[in-house]
This record gives C-alpha cells, sequence and structure tokens, in this order.
C-alpha cells in the first residue's frame, strides 16, 4: 500500500491529474464516465472535452468555483500496487486541508504549472511535506503541453525546485513532465518528450521504496477504549501505532511506568499471538493496572518521553493569530491536555526557510514554539514516530481546530521542575484571615468606571477587616507589566501575568480585585480555570462607548478620536463583552454605590466575607 497526495498552487491541474490516472488504469465504471460526461457538459472547463477534474472535486462549491476545497481520498490499484490518493487543495486559505492529507502520506505529487513555474504555495506544501515525514517527491510539471513540450522549460522548473528543496531532507525527488488533460507520461509514455528518459508517473508510484516499515520501530499502543462488556473481562482497544507485541511481552503504561505482560490478543476473529502496526487489537494485561483512555502501552526498554513541556514546529491554521500567552487544547492521538504557548521561538519564512522574529503567527504561517500543559502527557519526537509525535492545537470557545504541530524535543526543565509540597497551605491561609479567597474581576471599557468601583468595595471591606488587594490596569503597567505595549499580542501577555499574579495573591488567602479592560474572552476563560472552583468572580462594568467618551476622564477618546493612539480598545481594537458575567453592572442605571452594594451582596451570600 502506498499513500499519497496531490499538493500545488492552484489551479496547477491536481484533481485532473488524478482523474486522469483514474481513467488511464481503467478504474472507472461505465455508469461513473457516463455521468462524468453529462457533469462535464454542465460544470466542465474543458470544451466538449471529459474534466477529469470532477471526478474527485464532489462538492457542489468546488465545481462552481473550479477548485478544490476539501481533501478527496481515492482507492485505485495496478496489478503491482493498492494504492490510496490525497486529493489537496492549492488555495492559501485551504492549507489547513493539505496539512490534513499530508499527515498520513509516504509521497507527495508536486505539482508545477509549466507556465508559472515554483510559486510560493509551491514551496509552503512542499516545506510542510518535509516537516509531516514525506520523504519522497514526484514532481510533475504538468500542461508541458502549453509550453510546445519545450525541454528547456521543464529543466529550468525542476533547477528552480531543487534548489529550494535543499535543505529539506528529501530522500528522492523524480521529476516528470505531464499533461493531465490529455494523459501524457502518466500511464503511458508521451511521442512529444522523447528527451525524458525518466520513468512515467505510475511507473513511478508502482516501484518507488518508501521509508522504513513501522514495525522496526519500539512498540506503541495509545488506548483509545477501556473494553469491559462484564466482570470477568478488561481490555484496552486500540491500534498498534508503530512496532509488534506477542502474548507474553513485557509492556508498561508510559506515564506511570506500571508493568504487566500481555496475557491476550483479542480481534473478532479470535487471538492472535501477535500484532503488529497498523492492526486494531484489544489487549488484556495480566495484572490489573490502573489504564484508561488517552495512556499509552509501550515496550519497557524504548519509552516515549513524558513532559508537560516541549518545542513542536506549528502550522497555523485559523485566521485569528497564534498568541504566546492564549490557552488552547492540545490533542494528541488519544489525549488531551489545556495548554499554552509559552514562547514564540521565530517564524519560518516559506519563500527561503529562513527564520523570523515574530510575536504571533497568522493564517497559514509555519513557526517553532514553546508549548506548556497542564498535565504531561507520553510523546515521541515526530522524527521517530509521526503518529505520537504530532498534535491539533484547538480553540477553547469555538472547538475549532486552528493548529496542527510535531514535536521537536521535550524541554530539560519540564523533568526539573516539580511542584513542591508546603505545610501551610490557601485553606490556612484564608482560615486565619477569617474569609473565602477569590478573584473579583471587573471588565469593561476605559472609563467604564471599574477602578471606581473597585476602589469603593475594597475601602469598604477594608473597614470589615477583610485582606485585599488591588490590581489595577493602568498600576501594573508601571511595574510588572511596563515592558508590554498594547498591540493584541502584548494584551493577551499583559492579562496571563496578571492572571498568574491573581492566582497567588487568592493563594495567599486575599480577596483580589483585578480591574482591567481585558477585551478578550479567551484570556478571561483563562484567569478563570487557573482559580480554583468557585474562586473567580466576572463582573461586567457595562457602559457604552459613547458615554464612555463623553466620560473621558483621563483624556484618551479624545486622543484616541483623534487618531493619536492606536490599538484603543472599543475604537480599532475590538472589545469581546462577557457573556455569562457573574455580575452585570450597568452604570448608566445604577449609581457606583449602588453597584458596590451589589457586588458586596453576592459576596456576602456566597460566603466570600
Amino acid at each position: 500500500m502506498l499513500r499519497f497526495l496531490t499538493c500545488g498552487s492552484v489551479d496547477d491541474g491536481k484533481s485532473t491529474l488524478i482523474g486522469r490516472l483514474l481513467y488511464d488504469t481503467r478504474l472507472i465504471f461505465e455508469d461513473q464516465l457516463a455521468a462524468l460526461e453529462r457533469d462535464s457538459r454542465k460544470h466542465g472547463t474543458t470544451g466538449d472535452e471529459i474534466d477529469f477534474a470532477l471526478l474527485v472535486d464532489g462538492l457542489e462549491a468546488e465545481r462552481e468555483q473550479g477548485i478544490t476545497i476539501d481533501v478527496a481520498y481515492r482507492f485505485f490499484a495496478t496489478p503491482k500496487r493498492k494504492f490510496i490518493v490525497a486529493d489537496t487543495p492549492g488555495h492559501e486559505q485551504y492549507t489547513r486541508n493539505m496539512t490534513t492529507g499530508a499527515s498520513t502520506a509516504d509521497l507527495a505529487v508536486v505539482l508545477i504549472d509549466a507556465r508559472k513555474g515554483v510559486l510560493p504555495q509551491t514551496r509552503r506544501h512542499s516545506f510542510i511535506a518535509s516537516a509531516l515525514g514525506i520523504r519522497h517527491i514526484l514532481l510533475a510539471v504538468n500542461k508541458i503541453d502549453l509550453v510546445d513540450y519545450d525541454q528547456s522549460v521543464f529543466d529550468r522548473i525542476v533547477a528552480d525546485y531543487r534548489a529550494f528543496a535543499t535543505d529539506l531532507g528529501f530522500a528522492s525527488i523524480v521529476p516528470v513532465p505531464v499533461s493531465a488533460r490529455y494523459g501524457e507520461n502518466i500511464v503511458g509514455r508521451s511521442p512529444h518528450t522523447p528527451w525524458h528518459d525518466g520513468p512515467t508517473m505510475i511507473e513511478h508510484l508502482e516501484n518507488v521504496e518508501v521509508e522504513e516499515d513501522k514495525v522496526d520501530q519500539p512498540f506503541r499502543f495509545p488506548v483509545q477504549y477501556v473494553n469491559r462488556p462484564n466482570l470477568d473481562f478488561r481490555g484496552f482497544a486500540g491500534t498498534v501505532a508503530s512496532g509488534t507485541i506477542a502474548a507474553g511481552d513485557e509492556v508498561v503504561e508510559a506515564k506511570t511506568g506500571r508493568a504487566s505482560r500481555i496475557a491476550r490478543i483479542v480481534t473478532a476473529g479470535g487471538d492472535l499471538a501477535s500484532a503488529r502496526e497498523g492492526q486494531a487489537v484489544t489487549l488484556v494485561l495480566e495484572d490489573e493496572i490502573e489504564v484508561s483512555r488517552g495512556n499509552m502501552l509501550v515496550t519497557p526498554d524504548a519509552r516515549p518521553q513524558v513532559a508537560d513541556q516541549f518545542t513542536a514546529r506549528v502550522v497555523w491554521f485559523d485566521a485569528h493569530a497564534l498568541m504566546p500567552g492564549r490557552a488552547y487544547v492540545l490533542r494528541t492521538e488519544t489525549d488531551q491536555a489545556a495548554a499554552t504557548v509559552t514562547e514564540l521561538k521565530h517564524r519560518i519564512n516559506v519563500d527561503n526557510f529562513s527564520q523570523e522574529a515574530a510575536k504571533s503567527l497568522e493564517l497559514n504561517e509555519i513557526g517553532v514554539c514553546n508549548i506548556s500543559l497542564q498535565a504531561p502527557i507520553a510523546f515521541d519526537s515526530f522524527a521517530d514516530d509521526r503518529a505520537t509525535g504530532a498534535f491539533i492545537l484547538i480553540d477553547r470557545l469555538t472547538n475549532a481546530t486552528v493548529g496542527a504541530g510535531m514535536i521537536l524535543h521535550p524541554l530539560r526543565r519540564a523533568a526539573n521542575i516539580h511542584w513542591q509540597a508546603l505545610d501551610v497551605n490557601r485553606d490556612a491561609r484564608a482560615e486565619l484571615k477569617h474569609q473565602k479567597p477569590a478573584v473579583l474581576w471587573f471588565t469593561g471599557l476605559s472609563g467604564s468606571g471599574k477602578s471606581t468601583i473597585a476602589n469603593l468595595l475594597e475601602k469598604r471591606l477594608h473597614a470589615e477587616g477583610r485582606h485585599t488587594y488591588i490590581l489595577d490596569g493602568d498600576n501594573v503597567r508601571h511595574g510588572l507589566n511596563r515592558d508590554l505595549g498594547f498591540t493584541e499580542e502584548d494584551r493577551v501577555e499583559n492579562i496571563r501575568r496578571v492572571a498568574e499574579v491573581a492566582r497567588l495573591m487568592a493563594d495567599a488567602g486575599l480577596l483580589v480585585l483585578v480591574s482591567f479592560i481585558s477585551p478578550f474572552r479567551a484570556e478571561r476563560r483563562m484567569a478563570r480555570e487557573l482559580m480554583g472552583e468557585g474562586e473567580f468572580v466576572e463582573v461586567f462594568v457595562d457602559t457604552p462607548f459613547e458615554e464612555c467618551a463623553r466620560r473621558d476622564p483621563k483624556g484618551l477618546y479624545k486622543r484616541a478620536l483623534d487618531g493619536q493612539i492606536k490599538n484603543f480598545t472599543g475604537l480599532d481594537s475590538p472589545y469581546e463583552a462577557p457573556e455569562n458575567a457573574e455580575i452585570h453592572i450597568r452604570t448608566t442605571e445604577t449609581t457606583p454605590q449602588d453597584a458596590v452594594q451589589e457586588v458586596y451582596d453576592t459576596l456576602k451570600r456566597n460566603g466570600y466575607c
């Protein structure tokens, strides 16, 4: 079995190539051909001829626009080999779909339009293919008929591609001049290219030797499901990611190191003596050790890394940029954990593969990041095992997949830093103060009245003997966050630091009043999740922009409206209002004193004072 994908820039002919390949290998049935002829008359772009792209462009939007949007998989076989091909989109905005198709491929067919040569998307797709472990490239210089089968054009494109791909680590690059529309050099040799002495496409696909067999790698078995139909059976179901296992072999659970032996290898067709990479089986252990979904059974003499911090290469999929300090959900093949990008080390320029300093990753950009997790996971470096070294990043609010990553190596400090057990804990500190610690997070536009309400509330609590502290946005920027500006990236880091400080103060038993604009829901949610259950109280100080501009206590609105201040919240930088704040204060309908009473009553009802 050979898994390969087609990739390259838009309109290079990827879908047409696959359709022609299926047609020329006689893998299209008569009814499919009849339907294709009808569809070609309705949606085709080749006049009276068959438009082979329609074989794989199945979405209505794809046919209307004449582009590939989603990944289309097709299975076919020749007398020599079986194939699964992924037709991936060329448009830059669908790079995430190309990454999906490349994640399981052994070879990439990179198409280049002979009229246009190597384009930025050609470089981007080639780099992603390299990063995802693909080591074999079939370079299809398509539409060779439109340049009159000129060998010099072909040679120049091949030279250009080899020049920029030198450092991408491909084991082989095999160039073929093709015309996908007319089927030249795809299955049969073209009489128009007598100067081409290399293989046709199908000859190379049938004979290329891909990477070494995964059965030679260490055993990895991510547990997908604990199968317990009755009291007498407890098995762990999943697919062998790499290596082999046999009944009687010793295994350990990767995170804890608990050891046992394989008692049975169970399948629907009966027990097996052994299992290898790619087989879906249920493993029964001799001992009752704790193993659950997300754990990994491995060989004891070649265990994976277990850490909560690592360095990874990330391909960013989302229109909203990756921000260091912003929280995401990281998901591996079976495990997941809350994750934060602690450092964006550099962005990779796909034109020359240089490393560039950056504060964020925009849509389709590729960078190297340090990532910190709330709990350790078991993993290998992606170079060692593609199945256990890959992950995706998920937006915590929308559940959209916003990035894909390849783990490079764990951070050494992850293994050296451990929580120190302390005899005096937060409960003891809170009991001494006769109060329940909490973080009151006041959010709203500049000038909404956050600091006024927080200050009046602290005066009342202090008069009652409560232990409090105010973290105010302006005051913190004079010290802890004096190095931060007002870009979106700096605002994310601003809130991350303040949330960590607030958590430590709550741990000390204090009532912490945080007065920050904190415009983004994601950062407020991150702050909430740092605190203990019920210790975060969000107070939305709701004042319309027009009213804040009228008050303008610091003169900021006038300067912002005159264009003197950039990235001003509510004007040219967004404010995402809370959707489910515990307390909602509408300042145009109440006085500061009444607002303080409302917050105080809420604290009283919940036992904070």
